[in-house]
């Protein structure tokens, strides 16, 4: 009778969706207070993350909100620039793969 060898496991891997970097860009209409309104709303953002994002965008121009899946990032910056247009402000927000 032979030994009977452990037969080897197949390796499972989680495949995680693909995530996109958020960002929000300066423009010098949109109030810096509203900006902060948004990103804590919208992106859940705690107060100091929020002012500390909007004062980069401000002052580079450009600003890394978050690293969401791509339906994710895609609803809130919609959710993000119906509350802006209401308002009547241009904020921007765009996405891209990471």
């Amino acid at each position: 009778m032979g030994v009977a060898t452990p037969r080897a496991r197949p390796q499972v891997r989680t495949r995680h969706a693909p995530r996109y970097k958020v960002w929000i860009h300066n423009d010098d209409v949109t109030p810096m207070d509203f900006v902060v309104h948004v990103l804590q709303r919208v992106f859940a953002l705690a107060l100091p993350r929020a002012v500390k994002v909007m004062l980069e965008a401000h002052l580079r121009g450009i600003a890394l909100v978050a690293v969401l899946p791509l339906e994710q990032a895609e609803f809130r910056v919609e959710q993000a620039h119906g509350l802006a247009r209401t308002r009547g402000y241009p904020l921007t927000f765009t996405y891209e793969p990471e």
